[in-house]
């Protein structure tokens, strides 16, 4: 039998040497100056990954020909940028995480115990029927990594060899980012309400963002394209949208909902501030770096496409 699909041509993927890989940006007019240089950053860093920034600097979707005059050096700037940045941005949501953790286990240990058999009761979660399931499978999920990480980190070795349970400040240090953004999901009312407050914010507002933050987290661990990177839902309006004039179309800011820079108006919120201040000096530093690097096109286009608006520097001083 004969499947055949209609109206779409597909061929299937194969394997391409280095200087097939060159060849196939040529064809479409990227200018290599040093070939061996550029085989070499393909092999060290994957072809695959290294394109994914080319359309940035082609002249449009339907011809995929690169701009005239842009560089394999202009395309490799680009991947290096958005490292860097995803660097700069996943060391800021490791504090968030840390913070995270140990305001939630300060707040949960000091309610409902610190054995495993206290603070993992379904009692102390939300008690909406609809939500039980919901509960269960996290509960479950929490034991289960807490039962395979819990020996191969001295602090919970020593708390099972010399106490016989894992407290919940220990335990969360084993517990991914993920899992503890749902924990916070199904806790009681009032227990997000407090935790909330340690961070200066709505429990509303956190339980948007953690989620959020649990994603762009992941995708900072994985190296995987972070500059265009958008989240599953948008932030609320904050004050910051406003202050910083964001145009709207359509009645929604354009900028900061669900972008990079959304990401920036959330840590704004809960890193303190002097750790603000370095992250965007250390942003503010790569993006003055990568606009010396282009030719082609203006920084001014990458920063679209991170969702900063152009005055995104006054943020610090709001």
């Amino acid at each position: 039998m004969v499947f055949v699909r209609i109206g779409v041509l597909e061929m299937a993927k194969t394997f391409k040497t280095l200087e097939e890989q060159i060849q196939i940006l040529q064809s479409k007019g990227l200018v290599i100056y040093d070939i061996e240089e550029a085989k070499s950053i393909l092999l060290r860093e994957n072809y695959f990954f290294i394109s994914g920034y080319r359309f940035l600097f082609m002249e449009s979707q339907a011809n995929r020909l690169f701009l005239p005059g842009a560089t394999f050096d202009e395309l490799y700037a680009m991947f290096q940028f958005d490292r860097h940045i995803r660097n700069i941005i996943f060391k800021n949501l490791l504090i968030i995480e840390n913070n995270m953790k140990s305001i939630l286990a300060y707040n949960l240990s000091g309610r409902y115990g610190i054995k495993e058999e206290e603070y993992l009761s379904p009692k102390n979660f939300v008690q909406d029927k609809s939500k039980k399931r919901q509960v269960d499978d996290l509960l479950r999920k929490m034991k289960r990594q807490i039962r395979i990480n819990g020996g191969q980190h001295q602090a919970t070795v020593h708390y099972i060899s010399k106490y016989g349970y894992i407290p919940l400040w220990i335990a969360v240090k084993i517990l991914s980012f993920g899992i503890v953004s749902e924990l916070y999901q199904i806790l009681k009312s009032d227990d997000q309400e407090r935790i909330a407050e340690d961070f200066h914010i709505s429990k509303g507002e956190l339980l948007i963002y953690l989620p959020i933050l649990a994603n762009f987290r992941n995708l900072c661990a994985h190296e995987d394209i972070l500059f265009d990177h958008r989240a599953q839902r948008m932030i609320d309006d904050t004050k910051y949208h406003a202050q910083l004039r964001i145009p709207k179309m359509n009645d929604e800011y354009v900028y900061g909902k669900d972008d990079l820079f959304a990401i920036i108006i959330i840590l704004k919120q809960l890193l303190r501030k002097d750790d603000f201040f370095l992250l965007m000096s250390e942003l503010e530093f790569e993006i003055h770096i990568l606009s010396d690097r282009l030719k082609v096109i203006d920084v001014e286009k990458v920063l679209d496409k991170m969702g900063f608006p152009k005055n995104y520097g006054e943020i610090v001083r709001l």
